[in-house]
């Protein structure tokens, strides 16, 4: 309820630690019922998959990087860059439906195949997680070997069903979006 409080000063200094999420403060009796929020409470809303989560500050000593690793944890966007933090919320999504592309992050080509696959992703939002799975890092091997892909392969779609597992690869010289597209609709069908 105070704006000056040390809650609402560790939450400005997470705010200013991850400036790419947007963040707001309010003290408004009709906003915090609005959201169904109590006083003193992170709530993160998942525009990807149109959850929430919540954070209260009040049960335990909440610093600025307990809240920072909250949110990091937690968040989906509309490409989800997969590591051990962001597991968690990717674990956690209500979306039945995840594409990965499995693709390296150093390569040239990195950069237009991002912007593609996000312009897909909107496409998709609220149907299926986008998930990027970059091949330079160690603890991404397991997810790679899961689909049975080979560097050789990448870059790569894999679109998996969560509750029965079943899943789908392609192989891809480039990413676009149509083809993206074509194969998450050949997919869900």
């Amino acid at each position: 309820q105070e704006p000056e409080s040390p809650e609402a000063s560790r939450f400005r200094l997470a705010a200013g630690q991850i400036p790419e999420v947007p963040f707001g403060l309010s003290s408004s009796p009709a906003v915090l019922s609005h959201y169904g929020v109590a006083a003193n409470t992170v709530t993160l809303f998942r525009r990807v998959d149109n959850e929430r989560r919540d954070l209260d500050m009040n049960s335990e000593d909440v610093d600025a990087e307990k809240m920072t690793r909250f949110i990091r944890m937690n968040e989906l966007r509309l490409v989800t860059e997969y590591n051990p933090v962001t597991a968690v919320g990717v674990m956690q999504s209500s979306l039945q439906f995840n594409l990965l592309l499995v693709t390296d992050k150093m390569s040239p080509k990195h950069p237009e195949r991002m912007r593609r696959y996000r312009a897909a992703a909107e496409l998709f939002k609220g149907k299926i997680l986008f998930i990027l799975i970059d091949i330079n890092l160690k603890s991404n091997e397991r997810v790679v070997s899961f689909f049975k892909l080979k560097k050789s392969q990448l870059p790569a779609l894999a679109i998996f069903h969560v509750p029965d597992e079943e899943q789908d690869v392609l192989t891809l010289d480039e990413v676009s979006v149509e083809r993206v597209q074509e194969f998450c609709n050949r997919f869900l069908q």
